[in-house]
């Protein structure tokens, strides 16, 4: 077996010009599509969590004494509001993207399946 040979055969592949396939193509649509909702859904989770979170410890009294009691509380109930409507926001932005990149994505599946 000749080692110099298949390294320089992976090195050439390495450097080569990829074609890119229908399926790698409606992966990355597929993906596009999903992005958005995604980057929102946690990043708005995210955030709210930690209003909500702060909310507790103000008023459990873990930080400021407890002296902020009823504002903790005011706090930690806006935290669960958007905690809870995160899910039905998420399902919208998915909807509305998806609707932006079906023709697109029907568009290649249906260039894929004819295919074979």
């Amino acid at each position: 077996m000749n080692t110099n040979k298949i390294y320089a055969e992976q090195i050439a592949n390495e450097y080569s010009v990829k074609n890119e396939s229908k399926v790698v193509a409606l992966r990355k649509l597929d993906v596009k599509a999903k992005l958005p909702a995604n980057i929102f859904a946690y990043s708005f989770g995210i955030v709210m969590a930690l209003i909500f979170g702060f909310g507790m410890c103000l008023s459990m009294g873990v930080i400021f004494n407890g002296d902020y009691f009823v504002l903790g509380i005011i706090i930690g109930i806006i935290g669960v509001v958007g905690v809870s409507v995160n899910y039905p926001i998420y399902k919208r932005i998915l909807e509305n993207s998806k609707k932006k990149y079906s023709y697109d994505i029907i568009k290649l599946a249906n260039e894929i399946s004819s295919e074979e």
